[in-house]
């Protein structure tokens, strides 16, 4: 785990590097999306490090990686490098693997599949950060023993540059991207998660959703946070903020979602689509186990306290993953 100092410093800057100090049982990775303005291209591009806990009579796995998804195709692509290859900032979003580069001002990428500069055009727009509320995950931030910790960096901002996409050059001009990080021990045992920063009923849009087996103390709940902005406000359903469930359904087909608190009710309808393998921090090793897709369809609507349809439309090129032990998470009470 990271050093106390570190711990605190990182309230303030969920977007920066958390693991010195960190060497075993930690990872950290940064999910940077990247649709071209006709939404023919869709990429994630995850930069990250782990450093495994040791099995008996085994050495421990620790690397940094740059994984990639092709959202079109689905096809994903682990890329390992040793961990003096790996260098981040703790004190601001500023990663670098290998020859590869990410930073507010854009990515530089040197990967058999990207490479090229692609310029951010517009700031990232981050979850506001507070002292009692330091990002997304509310005053769960603030608690040192949490198994995953998750932030939002940048809600959606422009794009510009050309590169080399599978060796064919490829604009991403006036495009749109998108930014979060997950950091901590592993992954949670059962989780969903969505994202789409493409929804026609407003092009500045933008929706972040999960729900995870959460482990506290010797029990476990089910916690979810939900970030909707639209129309130049965050409007949030939390574990942290007093909202609730009224429905989760999870099938083949389809993840089913209402949730109601403070600011409204929300339905989610996302279609499961299949997508590409990526990998997922276990505590011994970086296991590929995780079916994401970044060609979802998730039926969006809004209304506030009275009723009122405050946003109603589809959000397309959306990412989706439903991971592991879903009847699990489906049987565990929320707090």
């Amino acid at each position: 785990m990271p050093r106390p100092v570190a711990f605190v410093r990182g309230l303030r800057r969920p977007e920066a590097f958390h693991g010195v100090g960190a060497d075993r049982g930690f990872f950290e990775g940064w999910y940077i999306k990247l649709v071209s303005a006709d939404r023919s291209q869709r990429w994630a591009v995850i930069p990250g490090i782990f450093r495994g806990l040791a099995e008996s009579g085994q050495p421990t796995r620790d690397e940094a990686f740059v994984q990639v998804l092709n959202g079109t195709t689905g096809e994903s692509w682990y890329h390992p490098y040793p961990v003096e290859e790996f260098v981040a900032s703790s004190a601001s979003f500023d990663v670098t693997v290998g020859g590869s580069r990410f930073s507010p001002s854009g990515v530089t990428l040197d990967l058999p599949q990207l490479s090229g500069r692609i310029a951010f055009t517009s700031p990232m727009d981050p979850w506001p950060v507070t002292w009692r509320s330091p990002g997304i995950m509310g005053w769960y931030g603030l608690v040192p023993f949490m198994e995953c910790y998750h932030g939002v960096v940048s809600f959606g901002h422009g794009l510009a540059g050309t590169i080399d996409v599978l060796g064919e050059p490829t604009s991403f001009d006036d495009g749109r991207g998108y930014l979060e990080k997950d950091w901590g021990q592993a992954f949670p045992a059962g989780y969903v998660w969505m994202h789409s920063n493409h929804i026609d009923a407003d092009p500045t849009a933008s929706l972040v959703a999960s729900v995870a087996i959460i482990p506290w103390l010797r029990s476990s709940f089910r916690g979810f946070i939900v970030g909707l902005k639209h129309h130049d406000r965050l409007y949030r359903w939390a574990t942290y903020n007093r909202s609730r469930e009224t429905e989760l359904v999870i099938d083949d087909s389809h993840v089913r979602w209402t949730l109601t608190g403070p600011d409204g009710v929300l339905r989610l309808s996302a279609e499961r689509v299949r997508g590409g393998l990526l990998h997922a921090p276990l505590r011994t090793s970086m296991h590929q186990r995780v079916e994401e897709t970044m060609d979802g369809l998730i039926t969006v609507s809004h209304e506030d306290g009275n009723g009122r349809i405050l946003l109603a439309g589809a959000a397309t090129c959306a990412g989706m993953e439903v991971f592991g032990d879903i009847d699990r998470l489906l049987a565990t009470g929320s707090r």
